[in-house]
This record gives C-alpha cells, sequence and structure tokens, in this order.
C-alpha cells in the first residue's frame, strides 16, 4: 500500500518530463496579446508568471520544468537578444532566486479571452477561464460506466432519457443505467462516486472493489481538493461545505483502514480526519483568510506601483544610452576638430619660426660689403669645438650692395684638416641670391678680415684676393659654395693669451671688408 502511494504522489508532483508545461494558449485572446505578456520558454501568455534575476519572465511551471531537466539552465533570451553574452550567475536560471510577478499576472487575469472548445461562445476574464471550462457544456468528458469514449455535457444530458449503445462495452444498457448516474440507486454506487468513481455492484463486490482501488480512490480525492481549491470561493458558506465533504470523505477512509498509509509523509501535513485538530478550527479561520486577501491586495498594489516605476526606470534608462551615444558622438567630433586644429597650428607654428629666423638675418643682414659678426659664449663654444660637437659656426648672410653678391663667413675654434687645434681657422662662403643673374662671375674682390681687439690696442688683420680660378668664387650652382680663406688665421695660444683682449666677457669680434679690387 505504501509503494502504491509513493508512486501517486509521484505522478501528482511532477509531469511527464519529455512533454514541458506552458501558459494559456494566444489563440484563446479577444486581442493579440503584448509581448512581455509571454513566457521566454513556451512563448504563450504566463501563468503563474515567475520573474527571473536577469529580467526575463516564464511561467512558473516552466520555469520548474526547466530547471529540473537541465543540468546548467541558462536563460535562452539572454543569449538570443545577445549571442556573444558572457554566462553570468544573473543568467543561470533558479526557482528560488525566481519571484512572483504580482504586477503582471494581476494584468494577465484581467485580459478577455475566449473559451476555446469547438462549439463554446463564451468569453469572460482569465481569472475565470478555469472555473468556466470545469462546467463548459462543450467540454468532452468521460461516460459515467464502462466506456471509454468521451462525451459532451450537453449531450450526456440530451441523452439521459435516451438508449445509448456503447460500441466499447459487451452489451446495450439503457440511459437510466448507463448515463444518468442519478437514477442509479445509491446502495448499488461506490460510496466515491461523488469525487468520479464509476463503479457500480451490489454490497460484496462493492467491499472487494473498495479494499482494491484504494490507490485510484486516492487520486480521486486529490484531482477533487484541486478542483476545490480553484474554484472554491472563499466564503464562510463554501468553507463550510469544504470541512463538510472533507469531513464525510475522511470518515470513509477511516471506515476503509487507510489511516496507516495516509500517516506516511507523505501526508503527514493534511488535515484528513475528522479528529485531526486541523479540521475544526477551518471555519474559524475564514475571518483571517479574508484578512490574508486584503493584505496580499495591498502588496499587489504596491507591486504594481513599483512595477510601473521599474518600467519608467528603464525607458529613463533607455533615453540615457541614446543620449549617451549622441554624446558620444560629439566628443569624436570635436577630438577630429581639435586634431585638425593642432595640425593646423604646427604649420603656423612652423610658418612663424621661419619668419623669425628671416627677421633675425634681416636685422643682422649688411649691404655695403662690412660686415661685423659678434660671437658669444667663446669658451664653451670653444670647448664643443674641442669634443668634436659643434666643429664650426657659421654668421648671418651680408650683401656687398643692395642687390650685390650674397655671403656668409664660417669659423672653425679648433682649427680645420692639419690645423685642428693649433689655430683658429676663418673662410669666407659665397651664397645663393635672388640677384647673381645680374651680377659678374666669377667673383673677384679683396677680402679682409679682422680680429678685433676689444681695448683697441692691436687687431689681427689679414687681407686676400678672390682666385677666379677657384671653384669657391664661381656663381653659385647650390644653397652655396665651398669655402675659401685662411686655414692658419690665429694662433690658438694667441687667442687665450692674457695680452691680447680678443675675448673680453665672453665674447669675440670678427669684422669682414668686401671691397673692389684694383
Amino acid at each position: 500500500m505504501a509503494e502504491g502511494l509513493s508512486s501517486i504522489s509521484a505522478v501528482s508532483s511532477f509531469p511527464e518530463e519529455k512533454q514541458p508545461p506552458s501558459g494559456y494558449p494566444v489563440s484563446i485572446f479577444k486581442k493579440v496579446p503584448e509581448p512581455r505578456y509571454l513566457c521566454s520558454h513556451c512563448k504563450v501568455v504566463l501563468k503563474g508568471a515567475l520573474q527571473t534575476a536577469c529580467g526575463h519572465c516564464y511561467c512558473s511551471e516552466c520555469l520548474a520544468w526547466i530547471v529540473r531537466n537541465n543540468k546548467n539552465p541558462v536563460c535562452q533570451s539572454c543569449k538570443a537578444e545577445d549571442p556573444g553574452f558572457p554566462v553570468t550567475e544573473e543568467s543561470f536560471l533558479s526557482v528560488g532566486k525566481a519571484f512572483s510577478d504580482a504586477a503582471l499576472n494581476k494584468e494577465i487575469l484581467e485580459l478577455s479571452v475566449r473559451c476555446g472548445t469547438p462549439g463554446c461562445t463564451w468569453t469572460g476574464a482569465v481569472q475565470t477561464l478555469e472555473a468556466h471550462q470545469s462546467m463548459c457544456e462543450h467540454a468532452l468528458v468521460p461516460r459515467p460506466i464502462g466506456c471509454t469514449r468521451m462525451v459532451t455535457h450537453r449531450k450526456l444530458a440530451k441523452n439521459s432519457t435516451n438508449a445509448i449503445v456503447c460500441s466499447d462495452g459487451p452489451q446495450k444498457v439503457s440511459s437510466d443505467e448507463q448515463h444518468n448516474p442519478s437514477a442509479v440507486s445509491t446502495d448499488e454506487r461506490c460510496r466515491f462516486s461523488r469525487i468520479g468513481c464509476l463503479f457500480q455492484g451490489n454490497q460484496e463486490e462493492r467491499g472487494t472493489h473498495e479494499k482494491t482501488a484504494e490507490g485510484v480512490h486516492l487520486i480521486l480525492l486529490l484531482q477533487h481538493a484541486k478542483h476545490l481549491k480553484a474554484t472554491l470561493s472563499l466564503t464562510r458558506s463554501g468553507v463550510n461545505a469544504c470541512v463538510k465533504d472533507s469531513k464525510v470523505l475522511n470518515g470513509v477512509f477511516f471506515r476503509l483502514h487507510l489511516q496507516g498509509a495516509l500517516e506516511t509523509d507523505s501526508f503527514s501535513g493534511l488535515p484528513l480526519y475528522e479528529e485531526d485538530p486541523g479540521c475544526q478550527p477551518l471555519a474559524r479561520r475564514a475571518d483571517g483568510i479574508s484578512l490574508l486577501e486584503s493584505k496580499l491586495r495591498v502588496f499587489e498594489n504596491i507591486a504594481s506601483v513599483l512595477s510601473k516605476e521599474m518600467d519608467a526606470s528603464r525607458q529613463k534608462i533607455a533615453a540615457f544610452r541614446g543620449q549617451r551615444g549622441l554624446d558620444q558622438d560629439t566628443i569624436r567630433g570635436l577630438e577630429l576638430k581639435i586634431a585638425d586644429l593642432q595640425r593646423c597650428l604646427t604649420q603656423k607654428d612652423a610658418a612663424l619660426g621661419r619668419l623669425q629666423e628671416r627677421l633675425q638675418l634681416s636685422e643682422h643682414a649688411s649691404y655695403d660689403g662690412v660686415f661685423v659678426w659678434k660671437i658669444m659664449d667663446v669658451h664653451r663654444k670653444c670647448y664643443e669645438a674641442m669634443c668634436g660637437k659643434v666643429c664650426s659656426l657659421q654668421s648671418p648672410a651680408f650683401y656687398t650692395a643692395r642687390y650685390g653678391y650674397k655671403m656668409c663667413l664660417r669659423i672653425f675654434l679648433n682649427g680645420e684638416g692639419t690645423n685642428r687645434g693649433s689655430h683658429v681657422s676663418l673662410f669666407l662662403v659665397l651664397l645663393k641670391g635672388d640677384y647673381d643673374a645680374l651680377l659678374q662671375w666669377p667673383f673677384a674682390q679683396k677680402i679682409t678680415f679682422m680680429l678685433l681687439d676689444q681695448n683697441g690696442a692691436e687687431h689681427l688683420v689679414n687681407s686676400f684676393l678672390a682666385d677666379p680660378s677657384s671653384a669657391s668664387f664661381q656663381r653659385p650652382v647650390t644653397d652655396m659654395n665651398e669655402p675659401s680663406g685662411c686655414p692658419r688665421f690665429l694662433p690658438l695660444a694667441k687667442l687665450r693669451s692674457p695680452k691680447y683682449a680678443y675675448i673680453k666677457e665672453g665674447a669675440l669680434f670678427l669684422k669682414c671688408i668686401v671691397e673692389a679690387s684694383l
């Protein structure tokens, strides 16, 4: 008997694992339901909506079925929205972490639906659908005795006075015996006929039947209890009727000696016997149930308000994300403009540097063939020349006339070539000018170099004539010609001697005079 009860409990607790449950069919709704009313698993209207940690909604039975039949249940809606999404803890489905969306359930229960049974024109709210279907005239129900065929409520009532031949039975029976249970004597019917048992027979057959069909009776009792739970109006009269039915059925089970079987772990919490103290205060709990219902309605209203606030918050977040995208586009546009401005600024800085250089050169330029070159920080520059960092220095350009020859000086403070380390070397360099086409070539002028003594005592003077055959004095074809001048212009010992004042306060003055040759 215990084994039978355990198998019955398993049947009532779990549906067929290969057939997943589903919610309300979309076809029975008068208007097409909104997408937020659809289950993320069965894709029909939610039944007992549960919201998961990731924010998607499932039917309560669908979620339980997914968790039971998958080792690592991951929300498929999350994967569909973003195929490359990282699997996080929120994406794993769990019945314990899901919570009932009371506001959404309330909206669904208030939607208008049709019966869905062929031939029935009933319409109403979802919350009254199950109550209607339990007594719909067009619904198919089994015949009361012996036959395996189904018949509608209306046909069963219409043929209650006519003879019906059952093709599945061995013989013809009258409608009073087969399809009208009220016509059958109460003494011939099973005591569980009020909850759906179809057996009838004499007293001895009924006793044998009630002893061998205990499991079937228990299943009928559980189905009857579920039906009462779904359709019973929680009024005082309804509760009293429920208590009365429970007492009668409990008395029957008590007389059938099923007390030991019903006190197993699967039913230890159910008040099945009249002596059970859980049945006695049931009627007195009606007021408490009404109070709990009123509190439940308050909580549902609060949940509805919170759900609307969450929807508003989601809309604001979506708007903020859209604005954020626009702001990022604006920032990228500004960054490109800044890069363009930086390039323009760099080009202008280079042009300004060239202009400053030309301005400095024009300030030092001479147009009469006489040029004085002041060299600052001579000691440091001599040291750099000795180390090989800066071997030579070049003066700004100067001219023999306003439209004359263009030239400059080049000095090697530590000497050049074989004179390196012993003498100062000084040279004249012809530069490519703007007016070279108007001048006479080769260059044939007299050149005089002077190192000025800053005390005015003894200037160092060195003069020479330009050699017309030298390549240094031909018309320049590049920016400058080869330098020509005095490789042994001044001994380094004389430059450093304190007897002469060629260097004073770190400054040195060179003078160049270019004049026409005689």
